[in-house]
């Protein structure tokens, strides 16, 4: 008998309370440690890493297959990792151009104050079904409002909120988002079946938020007024150290154009990002090394107004270095849960419970909300309950596209409300919000999986399979 035989049969089946130690033990590190205490996340994740690790060599795995399941875990986050460090660099370059200024000036000019809040939410929904991607929404687009924001003074965690709701609103509908294409994948649907399904959550939970947007938008107009001084300073201040042109608007088109003609994300970005830096230095007259620099480090604004100089000092890839290291130690963390079977045992013990319509569905959100918990992935909170549940909606006559919308509904919009997620680390950073801040204001996203609960309960909007094979259009 081999070596690796008899390590494979020495290996133990976790146990429930095995598998559940690391989540109760990351909810205790992170709801304590940095929620009241607000300690350094990264620390925390190790410290929740290594109750999972200990819970692991007890039984019998490996040191060595425990790194080898965090190196997987990694693998499998980086090209969201890639996108996240390019859009730092669009950042940068945006701002050292004069795109995001020259979107802040007119902002401040069109946009009123009471209805801020729902504009926000209008077109970054807009912006992200067209172009498929929140990041790539936020990290252009958002930080220009979150200028306008601050101009405005909107409270700057409402703002964030709808923001990332309208962002997450292509992000789980567009055909080309990545979520939205992998979704129907993992559960055997059609895509496009799949998104006109999803419609029967996201519209209302995306409505409800506009209402609450609009609200708060007529409540602040009535026991405040913007502060119409500190406005024109910030116009009059970007407008003296930026010069506008039209061509100016050429970063964000090649963005938008690549995303319809679905080229790679990557490539489209760094292609926005070269043509900034080439404005840079022909509109705004900058040096070369300060405008190659505002793509790494960022770029750093010396108007002499703090307000704009706070607004517009980001960007570079230095900048999202945080998101990486939370994103590594996050991973360290789901793939020793992963490797070790832990992850397996909690959504077996769901899968058990599931034998009605509302039990499947709210056994599918439970399941995609832990994965998305103990992983900070949108792409496991969909591929791991989307393998696991798929059998189980077949085996109840339910059609596959319940699942595939289900998992978006609990996965794709709640992982940037997971403070430790890629996601929610790059949401803050790059908004300048926290994560728990901005979290009661996306209303969409925590909506979702609410009006999941209520179809699954009610089974309203619930489609029975009719097709063998449900890839094809029509199922």
């Amino acid at each position: 008998m081999t070596d690796s035989t008899q390590s494979h049969q020495q290996k133990k089946k976790p146990t429930l309370l095995q598998a559940s130690t690391p989540l109760v033990a990351m909810a205790l590190f992170l709801g304590v440690g940095y929620g009241v205490l607000q300690l350094n996340a990264e620390v925390l994740l190790i410290a929740a890493a290594a109750v999972a690790g200990v819970i692991a060599l007890q039984l019998g795995y490996t040191y060595k297959e425990l790194e080898t399941g965090i190196l997987t875990s990694m693998m499998k986050g980086m090209p969201a990792m890639l996108i996240v460090i390019t859009v730092g660099a669009l950042i940068g370059s945006w701002i050292a151009c004069g795109t995001i200024p020259m979107l802040i000036y007119y902002g401040l000019q069109l946009i009123s104050a009471k209805y801020f809040l729902v504009t926000a939410c209008i077109v970054c929904s807009i912006i992200s079904v067209v172009t498929g991607t929140s990041y790539g929404t936020v990290g252009t687009l958002g930080v220009a409002l979150m200028g306008v924001a601050q101009g405005l003074e909107i409270p700057l965690g409402q703002a964030a909120g709808a923001i990332v709701a309208g962002s997450y609103f292509g992000d789980k509908l567009s055909p080309f988002s990545d979520t939205t294409n992998l979704a129907p994948v993992a559960a055997r649907s059609n895509l496009f079946d799949h998104i006109r399904h999803t419609l029967w959550t996201t519209t209302p939970a995306w409505l409800i938020g506009l209402a609450v947007y609009l609200i708060l938008g007529l409540m602040s107009s009535r026991t405040g007024a913007v502060d119409l001084n500190i406005t024109a300073t910030i116009l009059t201040d970007v407008r003296a150290n930026f010069e506008f042109h039209w061509l100016l608007i050429l970063p964000p088109m090649i963005t938008l154009f690549a995303a319809i003609r679905r080229h790679p994300v990557i490539p489209g970005m760094l292609a926005s990002a070269a043509v900034a830096a080439i404005l840079a230095l022909s509109i705004q007259g900058m040096d070369l090394k300060p405008a190659i620099a505002s793509m790494v480090t960022g770029f750093t604004s010396t108007t002499g107004n703090t307000v704009v100089d706070t607004l517009l000092t980001r960007g570079g890839m230095v900048s999202m270095m945080h998101v990486t290291l939370i994103a590594f130690c996050a991973f360290a963390f789901g793939g020793i849960v992963q490797c070790a079977g832990m992850l397996d045992v909690l959504l077996e013990h769901l899968v058990k419970f599931a034998n009605t319509t509302a039990r499947i569905v709210a056994s599918t959100v439970a399941g995609t909300m832990t994965v998305a918990l103990m992983t900070g992935s949108s792409f496991l909170s969909i591929l791991i309950p989307g393998e696991l549940f798929a059998p189980v909606y077949r085996r109840n006559n339910l059609a596959a596209k319940n699942l595939s919308r289900t998992t978006e509904d609990s996965g794709t919009v709640v992982v940037p409300l997971v403070p430790w997620s890629i996601a929610g680390v790059f949401m803050a950073g790059t908004l300048g919000v926290e994560t728990l801040q901005y979290l009661p204001w996306a209303v969409m996203c925590y909506l979702s999986f609410v009006m999941a609960l209520i179809y699954g309960f009610t089974g309203i909007g619930i489609a029975p399979r009719i097709n063998d094979d449900e890839t094809v259009p029509g199922s």
